[in-house]
């Protein structure tokens, strides 16, 4: 294949997928701008942070597959994408625990007065009387919006210090999740009032995406306790900034925070921010996943989503759907011969009959298959009857949805 890297992978990565065969091209500086002309001829594509937009997916004429190097996907169209039949896989879970050290360490740095203690020290100041104005973190209480991997590595952190950790009980969540959650210390609240009521600290790992924007609002905020520390290593638009700074103005909130709403997209770049900057604010720049053991487990799981493809999987994919809109299955059992599948294909084509999804699956002895067909409506008796008609089909039964 020929895989575009947009953003950089270690060498080894690099080096893995050209053993396996796989024509690799590197360009690091390409932009939501010009990566369109660079899509021609690519058969996959890996992204970090590069966005990837409408205009430059109707470039690409034979772009099959796209991989974020990491867990979430609001840089790319994925809806484009679906619609041009191009895979959209990400890389979940990998930087977990980076994130959930990160965000540890804000909160340490908060309560400690750590970033503003060590610019007085490099000032030549020395202030031991106001530095030693901390709360501390045993047994305070920890409320987490987003109890995924991210979520559940901070909570097993957190435990550690002694702090109490609470989520927000929802129906929608699996009896794994809450499992998984309940043995990392999560302690589950009927809802979010009682949650920001207890909350000393509330940390944020939700996903970008239009349902968390503005999450944290003046409203939320006026439901935290005074004094209270919030911490935001997710997506900078989850906060509303202005109410944030209010808030931390007249209710002595304090903050952590990795991400900002109009933080810039490169590397480097000039950024004035009245929360970056502000007195109460511990800042880093989006840099939660960045460490060695992050990368190096991102790049491994974004190649292993590659060669999951070439093997004809396809592994974490984000833009399909869940569950296939049918009517009915058409199960077909034939001889295993060229050309039946395709006669019973061209039937269903014939009555309009769209199909959503379908599988064949081989007898022991390669004699006979069975094909079982998802199909958006219930076929008719006529249909049915041509399937069964032909010479290589045995059997033919429908089961409505």
């Amino acid at each position: 294949m020929k895989i575009l890297l947009a953003d950089s992978l270690p060498a080894a990565a690099v080096a893995r997928l050209e053993a396996a065969g796989d024509e690799v091209w590197v360009n690091g500086d390409l932009t939501a701008d010009n990566l369109g002309d660079a899509l021609p001829g690519c058969n996959a594509l890996v992204v970090r942070s590069t966005k990837v937009t409408a205009d430059a997916l109707a470039q690409a004429d034979e772009l099959a597959l796209i991989v974020r190097a990491g867990a979430g996907t609001n840089n790319i169209d994925c809806q484009k994408a679906a619609d041009l039949g191009i895979f959209v896989c990400n890389v979940p879970g990998q930087n977990a625990l980076a994130v959930a050290e990160l965000t540890l360490g804000l909160l340490i740095a908060v309560d400690r007065h750590i970033a503003a203690g060590t610019a007085d020290l490099r000032e030549g100041k020395w202030n031991k009387k106001a530095y030693s104005e901390a709360g501390g973190l045993y047994g305070r209480t920890m409320g987490i919006i987003g109890v995924g991997d991210i979520g559940i590595a901070t909570a097993e952190r957190a435990t550690g210090f002694g702090i109490d950790v609470i989520a927000v009980a929802k129906e929608s969540r699996s009896a794994a999740n809450v499992q998984r959650a309940e043995q990392a210390g999560i302690r589950f609240v009927d809802s979010e009032n009682e949650f920001l009521a207890a909350s000393d600290i509330v940390s944020l790992h939700v996903p970008g995406h239009k349902s968390t924007k503005g999450l944290v609002d003046a409203a939320f905020l006026a439901k935290m306790k005074n004094g209270a520390i919030l911490l935001n290593t997710s997506r900078g638009d989850v906060v509303d900034e202005a109410a944030l700074i209010n808030a931390m103005e007249s209710r002595g909130l304090r903050a952590g925070l990795d991400v900002f709403a109009d933080e810039p997209g490169g590397g480097a770049a000039k950024f004035q921010s009245a929360l970056a900057q502000h007195a109460s604010v511990v800042a880093t720049h989006h840099v939660g996943a960045s460490t060695e053991q992050a990368q190096d487990a991102v790049a491994a799981g974004t190649i292993d989503a590659i060669d999951a493809y070439r093997a004809g999987e396809v592994a974490n994919c984000v833009n399909m759907e869940a569950v296939p809109a049918r009517s009915a299955t058409i199960v077909v059992r034939h001889h295993d011969r060229v050309g039946v599948l395709a006669a019973v294909l061209a039937i269903l084509r014939g009555q309009h009959l769209n199909v959503s999804n379908m599988s064949n699956k081989i007898f022991a002895g390669a004699k006979a298959a069975v094909a079982t067909i998802d199909v958006a409506k219930v076929p008719s008796a006529e249909v049915l009857e041509e399937i069964k008609a032909h010479d290589d089909v045995i059997n033919v039964s429908v089961n409505l949805v």
